[in-house]
């Protein structure tokens, strides 16, 4: 099996690093502690060789640097304060995809002597890979694309970034800061972490503008609504229910299905930024028995899908920070890994395609080996307009029979 092999390392500083007015110190929320048990982000983007081969690399170099200078937070470390307790174009993704990125497993909490920032910029036959990692304790997606955005912009000759980031932490009124609860050794060798394996078959499933556009209209006139359910509703929905019927489970077995939902929007008093930057969103879940599953159809389940997300107002967001306080829980890759769930990850919302560094936008996107389990699923937009596509890791025989299930592939394409 092909390796890729990092022929020359770089640190990269922020342009403005020596400069006093720089941040020192930066609080984690509620939002951001819950992922240090998990890996970093990881999301990168191929391209067509650019013009100027022999300089692009210091090109890179330098933009990124100056892009530092508006995300301050990249360019640190995570720090511990001890208080008395201890705190702490294949059909199937080659895997050659993941040697691509750097820090592969490095989890969150690494970032202690991690850097929470790393690019790696791979040459291949007909194109480049910028391959990027953050850590996932200090941005979610959106802050993590609102980065890589912004590093385009200043690669491509803009002055200043198009959108600042919101840098101050959010936290609930009265709440002491720096948050203290205990993270020992044995917590990060618990039982509850189920030891390293080889990461399961990814395949890409595309779904055009105009195929999304029947399942979101079937969904709704199921259930005899014109708008009500989105179309990004729709289609997890019709994933969801095509995954599940493609495993013949015990139709008295139960499934879940984990939807990522943004905290940004839903947070008014006092606002959460737009643009934000850390950890916003929150995980809402759906349990349903297998055969009542199947036979309710895809406009009862979207609907239930939708009404789920509607009950995520400020007051249970808030409600969940309080709880976790008092009782923390971190996120690990074992609740995914499992063939009875989906879990989903990104969003087709983020401006992926937008990122020209100078030489012309990326002909594909692709992830990492972070946090890749059974039951993955990453949504990404597609290459063209209102397109999405969504990257699945489960069993080879699950996706094999999702790729020749007519009622799935009637809306997918490969």
């Amino acid at each position: 099996m092909a390796e890729i092999q990092a022929i020359s390392t770089t640190l990269v500083q922020a342009r403005s690093h020596n400069n006093s007015d720089v941040v020192p110190r930066m609080d984690l929320t509620p939002w951001d502690l819950q992922l240090l048990e998990v890996e970093t982000i990881q999301k990168g983007l191929l391209f067509h060789n650019p013009e100027s081969q022999d300089t692009y690399i210091q090109h890179l170099k330098d933009s990124l640097s100056s892009t530092l200078d508006f995300f301050v937070p990249l360019a640190g470390r995570l720090a511990i304060s001890e208080h008395d307790d201890d705190i702490l174009d294949s059909i199937y993704v080659p895997r050659v995809v993941h040697s691509l990125f750097p820090l592969n497993g490095v989890k969150n909490i690494e970032g202690t002597s991690k850097p929470l920032l790393a690019v790696q910029v791979t040459e291949l036959e007909d194109g480049i890979f910028i391959g990027c990692s953050i850590n996932h304790s200090v941005v979610d997606g959106r802050s993590f694309w609102h980065f890589f955005n912004s590093w385009a912009e200043i690669s491509r000759g803009l002055g200043r970034i198009s959108k600042l980031p919101a840098l101050e932490r959010w936290f609930l009124e009265g709440i002491e800061q720096p948050i203290r609860f205990l993270f020992t050794k044995e917590n990060q060798n618990s039982d509850g972490l189920i030891q390293p394996l080889a990461p399961p078959p990814e395949r890409v499933f595309h779904f055009t503008k105009g195929k999304i556009s029947q399942l979101k209209s079937k969904a709704n006139a199921e259930v005899n609504y014109t708008n009500k359910i989105s179309s990004l509703q729709a289609l997890l929905t019709h994933v969801w229910r095509s995954a599940i019927r493609n495993q013949r489970l015990d139709p008295k077995e139960d499934v879940s299905f984990f939807v990522i939902i943004g905290a940004r929007p839903r947070i008014l008093n006092p606002p959460l930024p737009e643009s934000y930057f850390g950890n916003a969103v929150h995980i809402g879940k759906m349990t349903k028995k297998v055969g009542e599953f199947l036979e309710e159809g895809l406009g009862n389940t979207a609907l239930e899908m939708n009404k789920m997300i509607s009950l995520h107002t400020e007051e249970k967001i808030k409600d969940f920070l309080k709880s976790w306080i008092k009782k923390p829980e971190f996120l690990r890759v074992s609740g995914v890994r499992s063939d009875n769930r989906l879990v989903t990850s990104s969003s087709p919302r983020f401006d992926i395609y937008g990122n020209d560094f100078g030489w012309g936008k990326p002909v594909a996107v692709r992830s990492g080996s972070a946090n890749k389990a059974r039951g993955k699923l990453t949504v990404y937009p597609g290459v063209e307009e209102g397109s999405i596509d969504i990257e699945l890791c489960l069993r080879f025989e699950v996706l094999e029979a999702l790729a020749n299930d007519p009622d799935f592939m009637n809306f997918a394409s490969i």
